[in-house]
């Protein structure tokens, strides 16, 4: 999970050819919006272009805010499952080519740590050696 660019930046630096799925913070759809997080993502894409990624935005339970994402070109979303209007949002995001996903997969919150450390860079590549095989959407050819 990336807050800021930094974080975002060591997440693709220890991606590995697997890649990583960039995750926002929970609910970040309504609060920093789309065209932030996008522009955040495509920044550390452009300082590591080698890295494979994919950009998820979390819209907690807001499907308004997951349709503007899907608007802005957002291709991984994070909507509640038991939203109501889950069903629909799914489907217009198929429709698009994007997935929504009814909750928010494992996470190592990038916020928690100093990127910069030696062990945290350590700990963040046992992480994604771990994780991004078990769940994360699979990182779009580029």
């Amino acid at each position: 999970m990336v807050h800021a660019l930094g974080q975002a930046e060591a997440a693709l630096a220890a991606a590995g050819p697997r890649g990583v799925l960039l995750l926002s913070a929970p609910g970040a759809g309504g609060f920093a919006g789309a065209g932030w997080f996008l522009a955040l993502v495509a920044e550390a894409r452009r300082r590591h272009p080698a890295a494979a990624c994919v950009a998820g935005l979390d819209c907690a339970d807001a499907p308004g805010s997951a349709l503007a994402a899907l608007r802005a070109g957002v291709r991984v979303i994070v909507l509640d499952g038991g939203c109501p209007a889950f069903g629909a949002v799914a489907a217009a995001a198929a429709e698009l080519g994007a997935q929504v996903l009814p909750a928010r997969p494992p996470a190592l919150d990038l916020g928690r740590v100093d990127p910069a450390r030696r062990d945290t860079q350590g700990r963040l590549a046992a992480w994604l050696a771990m994780e991004v095989p078990q769940g994360s959407p699979t990182p779009p050819a580029s």
